[in-house]
């Protein structure tokens, strides 16, 4: 292998760490991945080790490169690409974490921001932020780490503690940790927090002192591929050598651009722990009126910032390792497309996995999941396959919202991510929607973006032509029921979300 033929890209979920290494033409050369754990303190609280997060990704990475058979000169940049909005906080001296990572799934900041939209209302701070009054960002839940996490709060205010999201925590420690590694992030990550100013593309002071978080905690703000690098990797660490670390994006933002989602009105969906559909807006940000969040997309290098409008759902995969993990009815996840291949429809039933609360276009952390409209008849089978509808239902709606507020009435959707495998889904999908649903070739469009990110600061990719020249679609489903079934299956739906409301108090 030649020397810097191959990008590293290492794509953090919320559920596994995996690693990539892509060729010149995007094409995978290789890939390991390792799951690791879910705690459940109580309900409506997620969390995970930091130090279990990051040692999975050493592993990863070794793994990755040692099936490749390559030597650490084959790499010519690294990308990270991160579950984003889940927060960690560690000492900069040790480099220990100060507590288990808050998982964007956790709703125990409820009270936080209640308190928050005691003036003003959910969308506050939407006028800098883009963003609703929501458990779902980091500054909620780093300043519950600093109120309830005894000495934590002296710690921040003396220049000990430092926060991050994952990506912020792996690229810390795979630059050198406590010595010397980057405390930085990119712009797409840092408008995830309820901290960031989209105008300006930096922390707000405002905002700092609303949530009492301490500036010298937060990382340093970068381009999301940055030429200037953000350092690079550790000797001693699993890339065996000095590479240069140069590309940073959450995940969503970068299967965007591993979709080739360049120009204004591109959009796609990404189906994983939760559904995700981003609408890039080119260097308009769009206010919202329907319960979308306007966040950045991208920034590449100097250029300016490009922006996107997301819709969030919180659980679709999530619902299927539920399925697995809790209630046993599947023995893993791809097995639920034959179990719910084994009825011609959902029964009369429906499932709304409120487990977090619902996030887009509604917003109700007060909601909680619910499987209604049982009878005698139903059997697992439409448990299953209401289970996937769950996931199509929840991107309707924000599909819905997003034409609303753009304007834009989209003819295609893109999809990428762990479910599209399913055939089942995607045509239920295509058929709620109206629209053909569009698999790309290579389905693992997050890591890819990353490594875009990472490629295009050194180099190794010229610019956003030759990125668009690799995809390829794979397969398309056209829709296939009338308009009046449609409306007859959201009807359904609707009533099954009304179920949901009210149902948890406020701190559950």
């Amino acid at each position: 292998m030649l020397k810097g033929q191959l990008i590293a890209a290492v794509d953090q979920g919320t559920t596994s760490s995996r690693c990539f290494l892509f060729d010149r033409e995007g094409h995978g050369v290789s890939m390991h991945q390792l799951e690791h754990r879910q705690i459940y303190p109580r309900p409506g609280w997620v969390e995970h080790d930091p130090e279990e997060i990051l040692g999975r990704t050493v592993d990863v990475i070794r793994g990755a490169i040692e099936k490749a058979n390559v030597p650490p000169s084959a790499i010519a940049a690294v990308g990270i690409t991160n579950q984003r909005e889940t927060t960690v906080v560690w000492d900069r001296r040790t480099g220990r974490p100060c507590a288990n990572a808050i998982v964007w799934q956790d709703t125990r900041t409820d009270g936080i921001v209640a308190e928050l939209a005691r003036e003003g209302g959910i969308d506050r701070l939407r006028g800098k932020t883009g963003l609703p009054l929501a458990t779902y960002f980091s500054g909620p839940k780093l300043q519950w780490l600093l109120d309830e996490v005894g000495g934590l709060r002296a710690a921040a205010e003396r220049g000990d503690a430092l926060f991050g999201n994952i990506d912020t925590w792996l690229l810390w420690n795979l630059t050198g940790g406590a010595s010397g590694g980057a405390h930085v992030t990119d712009v797409t990550n840092a408008s995830r927090t309820l901290l960031f100013n989209l105008e300006t593309l930096d922390w707000d002071d405002e905002l700092l002192k609303l949530l009492r978080i301490p500036r010298s905690m937060l990382p340093s703000i970068r381009p999301s591929s940055d030429p200037a690098l953000y350092g690079t990797t550790r000797k001693d660490g699993p890339f065996g050598g000095s590479v240069p670390v140069c590309g940073d994006v959450g995940d969503q933002q970068a299967a965007l651009l591993g979709q080739a989602c360049f120009e204004p009105g591109d959009a796609k969906n990404t189906y994983g722990t939760g559904c995700f559909l981003l609408l890039n807006t080119g260097q308009t940000r769009i206010p919202s009126s329907s319960g979308l969040l306007t966040t950045v997309a991208y920034q590449l290098g100097a250029r300016p910032a490009v922006y996107a409008l997301e819709g969030s759902v919180a659980i679709a995969g999530a619902l299927v390792q539920w399925l697995r993990d809790n209630l046993g009815l599947i023995s893993s996840a791809a097995d639920v497309e034959a179990l719910a291949r084994t009825v011609e429809d959902n029964g009369g039933m429906a499932i709304v996995p409120a487990f977090s609360g619902l996030f887009a276009p509604r917003w109700r952390s007060d909601a909680r999941g619910v499987m209604v409209g049982l009878t005698r008849y139903i059997t697992k089978g439409h448990i299953a396959r209401a289970s996937l509808e769950a996931a199509a239902f929840q991107t309707k709606e924000v599909l819905d919202a997003m034409e609303r507020d753009s304007g834009v009435k989209l003819t295609t959707l893109r999809v990428d991510g762990g479910m599209v495998r399913n055939e089942l889904l995607m045509q239920f999908q295509a058929d709620l929607l109206g629209v053909p649903v569009v698999r790309p070739r290579v389905t693992e469009t997050t890591a890819v973006g990353a490594a875009y990110a990472a490629g295009l600061a050194v180099g190794f990719w010229e610019d956003e032509k030759e990125l668009r020249s690799h995809w390829l679609a794979d397969r398309i489903w056209e829709p296939g029921i009338a308009p009046s079934e449609r409306e007859r299956l959201q009807a359904l739906w609707e009533k099954a979300v009304a179920r949901t409301l009210d149902w948890a108090p406020p701190g559950t």
